[in-house]
């Protein structure tokens, strides 16, 4: 089982990065996902591990072997991209058995390899349709179905179920992990979608403007993450402004103008300016002579149906920004557009960052 180690790798296109010397390790077996905002160099870095795009600067190892300058035959990997790339004179099943066949498997054991695999997209009935027939989204699936036919130890998937509708997508990311832990696959999965990533992955990198911003578990880069921008891209976030008063082991003291904030211990000093993050789920909305911890009024501007859940856009004195909040249905159905509230935020939800070079809104902006 390889494992895909990239060092100082780099890559400029017409002088813009697009890659800036990264340096990743994709464990043996591990399947890890890289999420990111479109043009963070996703599918570029996807590309000079699969040997399609050459770097600039920097090295890729897969299963210790550089194969930096070696071409895509050769470096022992599968790699879905996004376009497809089907053969258009063979059949769902013919493309399907291709790679297997070209390798020299036996027959019988393509053919049940191919059957498998065409099971798995739900696809089987189509097996003898040309993709000129097929809907893009069944396009995507056989390509996926060859992917993993192919019989690889490195699976590299540019964006591999962007084109499915949500009941298939939900299926398939369960299938392809369990199979790819199975067989002992290697993965690195690119994805834009935030729940897959964190559903699918073993860990997450979050990428942007060509860095990686954050490398962890999914549990930990959802509730530990690594500054503002990982924050809101990951999930839904508040924000809020303040100065730092204290700093113990237990937690971290701040006010604003208006107040003061107690939030989860952070590194930190007193004096210096400070960003306060909550995720929107974790923002409560207060019932009648209720007192809490951190508690602050709003205005509720806009009130969304997400099914079992209700989604609100409210005002406050407190920030510049949108408040959003996420409750649960029967939680939030007493809510009405132009209410006030009273909200608050327990202090271990409260996330404590210094003010990003650029500014809080510079910061959050996603390309």
């Amino acid at each position: 089982m390889p494992n895909i180690l990239l060092r100082g790798i780099a890559k400029r296109f017409d002088g813009r990065i697009a890659i800036d010397h990264i340096d990743l390790e994709v464990k043996n077996g591990e399947y890890m996902a890289i999420l990111g905002p479109t043009g963070a160099g996703k599918t570029t870095l996807l590309r000079m591990i699969a040997g399609l795009t050459q770097p600039d600067e920097g090295d890729v190892l897969i299963g210790g072997r550089d194969v930096t300058k070696l071409p895509p035959e050769e470096r022992g990997l599968t790699y879905m991209s996004q376009t497809y790339s089907l053969f258009p004179h063979l059949s769902m099943w013919e493309n399907v058995r291709f790679s297997p066949e070209v390798k020299g498997l036996p027959p019988t054991d393509t053919d049940r390899l191919a059957r498998e695999m065409l099971l798995l997209v739900n696809l089987l009935d189509r097996r003898d349709a040309f993709p000129r027939e097929l809907s893009g989204g069944m396009q995507q699936r056989t390509a996926l179905a060859r992917a993993l036919a192919a019989g690889t130890n490195v699976l590299l998937l540019d964006e591999p179920l962007r084109a499915l509708d949500a009941r298939l997508r939900i299926a398939l990311r369960l299938s392809i992990r369990k199979l790819c832990k199975d067989l002992g696959i290697t993965a690195l999965h690119v994805t834009h979608d935030q729940e897959e990533a964190l559903l699918v992955a073993d860990r997450v990198a979050i990428l942007r403007h060509g860095k990686i911003e954050q490398l962890g578990l999914s549990r930990q880069v959802y509730d530990d993450p690594s500054g503002p921008f990982v924050a809101q891209f990951l999930g839904e976030a508040d924000f809020f402004l303040g100065e730092v008063d204290e700093v113990t082991p237990e937690r971290t003291l701040l006010h604003s103008k208006t107040r003061h904030w107690e939030a989860r211990p952070s590194k930190l000093h007193p004096g210096q300016d400070a960003c306060l993050a909550v995720k929107s789920e974790n923002v409560r909305v207060l019932k009648d002579g209720e007192d809490a911890i951190n508690t602050f009024e709003a205005e509720v501007t806009r009130r969304l149906f997400l099914g079992k859940f209700l989604g609100f856009e409210m005002t406050s004195a407190e920030t510049t920004q949108p408040v959003k909040v996420r409750l649960r249905a029967e939680e939030g159905g007493r809510i009405k557009e132009g209410s006030k509230v009273r909200l608050a935020v327990e202090p271990r939800n409260f996330m404590v960052f210094p003010i990003p070079p650029g500014g809080l809104a510079k910061e959050l902006e996603v390309e």
